[in-house]
């Protein structure tokens, strides 16, 4: 048996080796540490109270407002910052908060006296499309819809309005019957009449668009030319939109729970 090797070899090779261990475990540890932070804890669900106050009793409470119309200039960054700050705290994505803001905007320039407030956009979206994500539609960075949102017939079945085709199916898809479209839920007819394109860039407007829907109910909202923070204008533009008490206790309750989480600045 040839003889080993001397014991201070044998040591410095047992040194060495528990050093490259040691090692090891250190960039281990450091890769660790720097690659793979803990996760944040998930944000607790945004939870919108049922609310049923009667008609004309009260509006929802003011919000914060969306960033300054500035007609000349570009008001994207501003926009873009507004709908992040919001959207971290009631859960509506940021590209769907920046529809509603514009149509905001846009409306405190031609149509001063209306009032309208964002969160009544977004108290409606949530009810019509979950804000543009009903069946499993998506809301694309251009703002149009992965899929198009189109309602149930309207041909008078039981407790269903029949409403005959108003624009051969171009919206809708059908020739003989209308349905609402849209992530705002318009019935051709009416879009037709007030349907505006958001960005300006000379095409038509798009009911599959977030940014233009938003702001063809906004128009519609401010039509009747009422003040939409007092309860009576807030309530008769909420009830046009929809005839039923129900569905403007839905809307009211999505807009003053918005509100509530956003206040004033």
């Amino acid at each position: 048996m040839p003889p080993g090797p001397p014991r201070r070899y044998v040591a410095r090779l047992v040194l060495a080796g528990a050093l490259i261990v040691t090692g090891l475990v250190l960039v281990l540890t450091i890769g660790i540490t720097r690659d793979d932070p803990e996760p944040e804890p998930p944000q607790p669900e945004f939870v919108v109270p049922q609310l049923k106050p009667p008609p004309g009793a009260t509006a929802p409470r003011p919000a914060l407002a969306a960033p300054e119309d500035r007609p000349k200039a570009s008001d994207e960054a501003a926009l873009d910052a507004w709908s992040k700050r919001i959207t971290r705290i009631i859960q509506v994505p940021a590209r769907v908060l920046a529809a509603y803001g514009r149509a905001e905007m846009w409306m405190r320039s031609d149509r001063p006296g209306c009032k309208l407030s964002w969160v009544t956009l977004a108290g409606i979206g949530r009810v019509e499309s979950q804000h543009g994500h009903f069946n499993g539609a998506e809301v694309g960075a251009d703002g149009r819809l992965t899929k198009p949102i189109v309602g149930p017939v309207l041909d008078g079945s039981p407790g269903v309005q029949a409403v005959r085709d108003t624009d051969g199916g171009r919206l809708d898809g059908d020739a003989t019957w209308d349905h609402a479209v849209g992530p705002m839920q318009f019935l051709p007819a009416t879009w037709q009449r007030w349907a505006a394109r958001a960005n300006g860039d000379g095409n038509p407007a798009d009911p599959q668009n977030i940014d233009d829907s938003a702001l063809t109910a906004a128009r519609y909202l401010c039509s009747g030319g009422a003040d939409l923070s007092t309860p009576d204008g807030w309530w008769g533009a909420v009830l046009t939109y929809n005839q039923s008490v129900a569905y403007g206790q839905e809307v009211f309750s999505g807009a003053d729970a918005y509100a509530a989480a956003n206040p004033p600045a």
